[in-house]
This record gives C-alpha cells, structure tokens and sequence, in this order.
C-alpha cells in the first residue's frame, strides 16, 4: 500500500484564479479545498505507515478504526488525481486529442519523474553506503541483487514506472507503487476523456454504474479488502475509481452537484458520516462511495467548511503532499537500521512509550524534510524538465 499516492494535483503557486462559477473554470484556475485534502489524505497514510504498519505496539486499533484504514487514502488520492487532470485537460482534449497526447505524457513525466528518481537515487545511495560501511568493518561486500525487492531489476522497473504491477518484488520506495498504477492511468486516459466528456448525461451515469459496479466486484473479488497493492489486480483498483473522479469533475461543472452538496450542513454530515465509518471500520467499498460525494461537497462549499479546511497549515500540508508521500518511506527505511543499530533488536523489540517516541520522531522527520523536497526538487525539477522537453506554454499544472 502506499500513495500517490496520487497526489499529483495543481498547487496553489500553479493555480492562480480562485472562481465561484463553475461553468467559467480555466484549466489553471483553482478548485477550493483540494489541496487541503489531499494533505490530510497524504498525512493520514503517513500515520497509517508508520503506527499500524510499522510499529506493532502502538496499536491504535484499540482506539479506532481509522488509522488502519489509512490504506483508503490511496483510493482518495485516485479520485483526486481523475479529478483534477479532467479540469485541467478537458478542454485541450476535446479540441485536439491526437495533438495533445504527447506533450501531456511529457508533463506528466515532468510532473513525477523529478522528486521520484530523487527519492530512488536516495534509497540507491544509502544502500551502497551501508554496503561500503559493512565492507569496510568485515571485508565482505554484499551485491545488489538481480532479483526481487532493492534490485537491479527493480531499479528498471522504477525507471520505467512499471514497479506498480508487482510491487512486493519490484519496488525500492514501496509507496510509489500507486504513483506508478497512476502513471498507467495517465497513458490511457486521454483517449477515453473526450468520449466521457461529450457524452450525454444519461452515458455518463451509466458510465458511473459501470465502473461502480467494477469496484463492487473488486470488493467482492477480495473480500472487501481494499488494501491490494501488489500485481495486476490494483489497475482495477485504480482504473475505476480515477474515471469515476473525471466523472465527479463532470458532475462538479454541470452545477447540480454544487447546490445539492454545496452548503455547510451537507458537508458536515457527508465528513460526519466518513468519519464515523472510518472509526467504526465499516466495509471498505461504503468508505470509497463516501469519498465520492465527500469530494463533491467540499469542492463546491463555500461556507464554513470551507472556511475551516483552506487555512494555511493545511494549504501547506497539501503543497507538500506529493513530496511528504514519497519522502516517509525513505523515513521509515532509514528507521529501520537506525532501530537495529542502536538497540540491536527489531522495531517490535521496542515498548509502548518508545515506539511512540519513534513514531513521532520519523513523522516530524518526514514533514521536515517534504518542505525543502517539494520546493527544492519537485517545483524546481519539474520546471527544468518542462524546459527540457519544450512543454513551458503549457499549463503549469500539466
């Protein structure tokens, strides 16, 4: 499980027109509340990482629900990502799919690629530093291997973003599996966007009925276990549930959504209502359904909850989102030998009251160092790619 993420989305540097009106939307201009969800989200599967997964003794299950769920916010992060790639390319598209097609992968490529070989090359470096030291202390020095996790294959497929389809044996950084799965989505979806966005309204429900019931049977398929992250199966994880966030988008523009979903009290009852779910530990298909009209409701208020998600430490957290995915699983690694070093046991070795300390430590660590990483790397990167690739007159957001 992460990611990824899909946290590609425009920052709020990108997005420089904030609108009330639907219908004049420009493929720049700025969707209220995105970014801060998708901090959340991010900031969640970091908890998620870290306590539940990570360190056993913590165990926040004895609590709530919800940070075992944390692997949902993966499935958030798809609909976000189908979301916001509709507003922003649906119009480019619809006038000229063939021509666009090329210069959209290129910025997708300038989008990931820049803060994710950043994060490859770190793991890479720190692996053959560790082998060095090992070296020098014994005289033996291990190879990387061929095959298998934290391998020379593995290293390719990261490469190519292709470590999503096996990820158990092919990942170095384990939450960019979902990068890579959105990647993929990335490769198909504009051929099928201008057929999903001039189709009429009754094709697009049923479209939505389609792909609902796709994620019913994956539901079905795994027992209900969203939490599939490893080989072919995760496209139908992620597939449908990034074509249903283009059709939440189509449903955003047309305005019906807004004034059904748009006022304080049914965004307080729809984040209520998740919440309550996700503390409970509902059936992870009903949290996913949830996330849809949640992803409605708060694009589209402009009241208190509006309000009260757009203040600037989580505008910060959602600006950071992308890189803070990335960068916790180097965290989490560097931990790993740090903890073996030191107290020459395992993580589970350690009580209650550390391993909270530890939990804290590495989630500082890892909103610490996503700062400079998302503005030193991921905006800096991006834009020398886009230089590179002779994409800089198009939308920053692409």
């Amino acid at each position: 499980m992460p990611q990824t993420g899909a946290l590609d989305q425009t920052s709020p540097s990108d997005q420089t027109n904030s609108v009330d009106q639907t219908n004049t939307l420009g493929p720049n201009d700025h969707i209220q509340s995105l970014t801060p969800l998708r901090g959340i989200a991010a900031l969640w599967v970091v908890v998620y990482h870290f306590s539940f997964q990570y360190l056993p003794n913590i165990r926040p299950e004895a609590l709530t629900e919800a940070i075992g769920k944390g692997y949902l916010a993966v499935d958030l992060f798809f609909m976000l990502s189908g979301f916001v790639i509709t507003h922003v390319y649906h119009r480019s598209f619809t006038a000229d799919p063939p021509g666009r097609y090329r210069d959209f992968v290129k910025a997708r490529i300038a989008r990931l690629y820049p803060l994710h070989l950043a994060v490859l090359g770190l793991f890479v470096a720190t692996t053959l530093g560790a082998r060095a030291m090992d070296y020098a202390l014994t005289g033996h020095f291990e190879m990387i291997p061929v095959d298998g996790a934290r391998s020379i294959s593995a290293l390719v497929a990261n490469l190519f973003m292709l470590q999503g389809l096996k990820a158990s044996e092919l990942s170095w950084n384990y939450p960019a599996w979902s990068i890579s799965l959105e990647f993929i989505a990335y490769l198909i979806f504009p051929m099928l966007l201008p057929r999903i966005w001039a189709a009429p309204r009754g094709a697009k429900l049923a479209l939505a009925g389609l792909l609902y019931a796709a994620l019913a049977w994956f539901a079905w398929d795994t027992g209900d276990d969203f939490n599939q992250w490893n080989g072919p199966q995760t496209l139908l994880r992620c597939l449908p549930e990034f074509l249903l966030g283009s059709l939440l988008y189509a449903a955003f523009r047309h305005g019906g959504a807004g004034r059904l979903l748009g006022g304080d009290a049914a965004g307080l009852f729809l984040l209520g209502l998740t919440l309550v779910c996700l503390h409970l530990g509902a059936p992870d298909l009903v949290t996913v359904t949830l996330f849809a009209g949640l992803i409605l409701a708060l694009v589209a208020n402009r009241g208190l909850v509006a309000r009260a998600l757009n203040i600037r430490p989580l505008d910060w957290l959602g600006r950071v989102s992308y890189a803070l995915y990335l960068i916790h699983g180097f965290v989490q690694y560097a931990a790993t030998r740090i903890i073996t070093d030191l107290t020459g046991a395992g993580r589970e070795a350690l009580s209650p009251g550390w391993s909270l300390v530890t939990f804290a430590i590495m989630t500082a660590v890892s909103l610490a160092l996503a700062h400079p990483a998302h503005h030193r790397i991921e905006i800096t990167g991006r834009r020398g790619l886009r230089r590179l690739l002779g994409i800089d007159r198009q939308p920053a957001a692409a």
